[in-house]
């Protein structure tokens, strides 16, 4: 009886183990879940490691068949810290395009206009009714980039 004892202890603590080993590295996979925040206002947001950076909107032009947008100092983001972007608010997303933009002239006033540029994949993912995260799709990186909905860009920079 001594050795079956020594055996089922054996057994339980291999068990035991075996359970707390799956937990700890079942912890990491679901901890990686894409928990996306909800920001306190309608708006779109740069995430970063650390917090939610809101970008504000510029105004879209049109002259002749030209769209473009005046630089109104527009945020400056390094690559490294972004993980995302998020829209927050009532958006018709099916027109949302995600794209570079490049300087075509200045204004009368003397402000840079740059007009939008070929469009970069981004994988648009709905997570409530007013919740949407943007991933650009494929290399991404440094330049001047808007997303643009129907009149409206949120311009920024990426160092």
């Amino acid at each position: 009886m001594g050795c079956e004892m020594k055996s089922m202890r054996r057994v339980l603590r291999y068990a035991a183990v075996s359970v707390i080993a799956a937990l700890f590295l079942a912890g990491p996979l679901h901890a990686a879940k894409d928990d996306v925040p909800t920001p306190g206002e309608y708006g779109v947001y740069v995430k970063t490691a650390s917090k939610l950076i809101r970008i504000l909107p510029n105004i879209v032009f049109q002259e002749g068949s030209l769209l473009y947008i005046e630089s109104n100092n527009p945020p400056h983001f390094l690559l490294k810290d972004i993980k995302y972007f998020i829209l927050y608010g009532k958006h018709e997303v099916q027109y949302l395009t995600f794209n570079n933009l490049m300087f075509i002239n200045q204004s009368p006033l003397g402000k840079p206009r740059f007009m939008f540029g070929k469009e970069v994949e981004a994988e648009v993912k709905k997570k409530s009714d007013t919740l949407y995260t943007v991933r650009p799709k494929g290399l991404f990186g440094r330049g001047y980039y808007a997303l643009w909905i129907n009149d409206s860009a949120w311009d920024f920079i990426v160092d």
